[in-house]
């Protein structure tokens, strides 16, 4: 049993942690919903407020109405006249996962006695929250949220967003109402203001919310209309004077029918599956819109039960916002390291305090040359914000200038090379990245061109990952590397390989590993087990480099690592010349008249087959049995796709990207990597992106993989536009 002073010191610690967390929530709503300038990620505010609503479920006594878990937003700013809203502009509670989804379903049935649904789910734009009132049809007035009761009149500058109109239309808008919604900047938007902003020397925004904020905020509307906002309406509060919609949905309609932006991106379904499949689906396509998001709101559609659940003290029990796990998050920035490619490329990064974000653990995130880091403005020691979306690689965005103490440096780019100490240069005049031209030697290049190699768009060599490269270039001295340049990569055999030990390094980039309890390198004997037989991975590596001699030259040309060379343009090169020995020996005129290729890159090819350590790579693996030329198949079918061009998108079911590729060019068909109004066709599977948008733009016809298999079958006659006396009657629209 705990006794009553253990108690009393509990209740102390928990009084004690609840006044400090209050502290830090109200420093950060200030920060965010005045200055525009916030100090901490939307996780870390959230995991605030959830350790005080903890604390206040166990001493009931700490939820008072100055509690943070019982306000909206913050103080408003004294900038701007204060208005009272016509009705309080309550915040969203949040989910984070399924089960909290559920548990909001659970008790919005019980308390409305019967199934709530069906749902409106709609994203949660990350943006600025507005309220507009328009009388007999006429914006008398635009206010921020505030605290939810009072916010700021930010009239004038509001008339300046594209898309807000000054007038509603149509014959029932109301005499009275009150819309609300977010104001924000199109991520294309942000990224032109802040070229702007940069080139007149000021620091940049760190994200669109940050930006929209500043950009409505203005002094002078002047500046407020020059800045590409725009609004997208997602709730009333006041309705008088006409017949009020019975629906979430039907009052969208009607929003809409009044000349107000609603979004096209919602939609209503039946039940708790249907919105889990909407979240799901964005959070995948997360990027899609044209604007940041940071999840789904989903509300229930019956404007009566909506009505029946009310609200608590801050948030509608009738809705609930989804968060997706962040994708900007801040940290301390603890230092600035380069690193090398496999072209030389000398490549500035982050080292900072590790942090979570989009669902991973990242200490370390690109800065990709010194322009970069002195026009991002970041110094080390710095805390950044940092961006990591999906499986991209993490990207410093900026520096928070609010909390920096003077202590801070500014980075200098070193002058020689890291890893081989030669001096560092540019390779032309006007290049923006400094490279070690150490090509040959530079163990660094070396162990980043093997590994690039053996990848899946190159050899394809499955036991060949970045501990093995690593241990071929670089082992413990005094042993001598079984591999010094690539020419060695088909000679290796187990004898060469049990004896080696390596260290174990970053593949981001290239640092040596430590042990963090001894802080002693990591050392792996990746070849042989503890008893010195050969692995199971020395052995898969072996088996697939013998198999890897068998691959298309195309994938040959890409192991070279020839700058510029792809895959796509590998492909093109083998469709055209058959053999390496021909691509050696073509005049750069030939070579660039191979589609996607162009001047700069013929000049590099042959550039890259003048050096007698590159050719020497080529004869040592023509010696060594890798296929260095491509016949046509005896049984070559019919080229039903002779000239036509082709792009390959998203995932396909039946088909790897490679697979797909292979059956258009057995047709005679070309494959390249980019969307232009050259395109023939854009084959696109689950999550095509960006070129699905862009051959919707340039109405270049795209096909689904049902539709490419019968492309394949029937050839392209079948998707041939029919005339005008064929096509189908349209429908009246009575």
């Amino acid at each position: 049993m705990t006794s009553p002073e253990g108690v009393s010191g509990e209740l102390s610690e928990r009084r004690g942690r609840h006044a400090e967390l209050t502290e830090l929530v109200e420093q950060a709503n200030w920060r965010y919903h005045v200055l525009d300038s916030p100090t901490v990620s939307d996780a870390q505010y959230d995991t605030w407020m959830r350790e005080l609503r903890a604390i206040e479920e166990e001493v009931p006594e700490l939820r008072t109405p100055d509690s943070p878990t019982q306000k909206v937003g913050a103080p408003i700013s004294t900038d701007f006249a204060a208005v009272q809203h016509l009705m309080r502009m309550e915040s969203l509670d949040n989910a984070f996962n399924a089960a909290d989804l559920a548990a909001w379903q659970v008790r919005a049935e019980r308390l409305a006695e019967a199934e709530p649904g069906p749902y409106l789910c709609e994203l949660k734009i990350d943006g600025l929250a507005i309220a507009l009132v328009y009388e007999k049809g006429r914006l008398v007035r635009a206010a921020t949220r505030g605290d939810g009761r009072t916010g700021e009149d930010v009239t004038p500058n509001v008339r300046t967003v594209q898309g807000v109109p000054d007038r509603l239309s149509g014959d029932d808008v109301p005499d009275l109402v009150e819309v609300r919604g977010e104001v924000f900047l199109p991520v294309e938007g942000f990224e032109r203001l802040n070229e702007q902003i940069m080139d007149a020397g000021r620091p940049p925004f760190a994200n669109p919310r940050n930006a929209a904020a500043g950009s409505l905020r203005q002094k002078d509307p002047r500046i407020t209309a020059q800045r590409p906002l725009r609004m997208i309406v997602h709730g009333v509060g006041k309705w008088e004077g006409a017949a009020p919609p019975r629906t979430q949905s039907e009052m969208y309609d009607r929003l809409r029918s009044f000349g107000l932006p609603v979004s096209d991106l919602y939609r209503v379904v039946p039940g708790l599956t249907e919105v889990q499949e909407f979240v799901e689906y964005y959070n995948e396509h997360r990027h899609d819109p044209a604007y940041e998001i940071d999840g789904v709101v989903v509300k229930i559609d019956r404007i009566d039960v909506q009505r029946q659940l009310g609200s608590t003290s801050k948030a509608p029990r009738w809705a609930i916002a989804y968060k997706y796990p962040p994708e900007e998050v801040t940290t301390r920035l603890r230092d600035i390291q380069v690193g090398i490619g496999r072209t030389g490329r000398v490549t500035p990064y982050g080292v900072m305090e590790p942090v979570v974000v989009a669902g991973s653990t990242v200490e370390r995130a690109t800065l990709h040359n010194a322009s970069e880091v002195v026009r991002k403005g970041v110094l080390i020691g710095d805390t950044i914000v940092l961006r990591k979306a999906g499986d991209v690689i993490p990207e410093i965005v900026g520096p928070v200038a609010d909390l920096r103490d003077g202590s801070e440096r500014a980075f200098e780019m070193p002058t020689h090379c890291p890893e081989c100490g030669t001096a560092l240069a540019y390779e032309r005049e006007g290049d923006a990245d400094l490279r070690c031209p150490n090509a040959r030697a530079c163990p660094a290049q070396l162990r980043e061109r093997i590994f690039f190699a053996a990848g899946r768009n190159a050899f394809d060599i499955e036991g060949l990952g970045y501990v093995a490269a690593t241990a071929l270039t670089q082992p413990l001295p005094p042993q001598d590397p079984p591999v010094r340049t690539e020419a060695d990569l088909f000679d290796l055999t187990m004898d060469r390989l049990l004896p080696i030990k390596s260290i174990v390094r970053d593949q981001d980039t290239g640092l040596a590993k430590t042990d963090p309890e001894n802080g002693e390198q990591k050392v792996v004997s990746f070849f042989a087990t503890i008893a010195g037989a050969p692995s199971k991975n020395a052995e898969k590596m072996l088996e697939q480099l013998e198999k890897a001699k068998a691959q298309p030259i195309w994938r040959v040309l890409v192991a070279l690592s020839i700058r510029h060379i792809g895959p796509p343009t590998a492909r093109a090169l083998a469709d055209e010349f058959r053999s390496i020995d021909a691509i050696a020996a073509a005049s750069e005129e030939e070579l660039a008249a191979v589609e996607g290729i162009g001047p700069r890159v013929a000049a590099t090819i042959k550039d890259w087959f003048a050096v007698d350590w590159h050719r020497d790579i080529v004869d040592r693996w023509k010696a060594a049995g890798v296929r260095m030329e491509d016949e046509p198949p005896a049984d070559q079918g019919p080229q039903t796709l002779e000239g036509l061009t082709f792009v390959v998108t998203g995932t396909l079911a039946a088909y790897t990207r490679d697979e797909a590729a292979a059956a258009i060019t057995s047709r005679g068909g070309k494959v390249t990597n980019s969307v232009s109004k050259k395109t023939s066709f854009l084959i696109a599977g689950e999550n095509a992106g960006s070129k699905h948008d862009k051959a919707t733009k340039l109405g270049v016809p795209i096909l689904d993989e049902a539709q490419f298999g019968t492309l394949l079958t029937e050839g392209p006659e079948a998707f041939a536009p029919l005339d005008e006396a064929e096509k189908e009657p349209e429908e009246s629209g009575e």
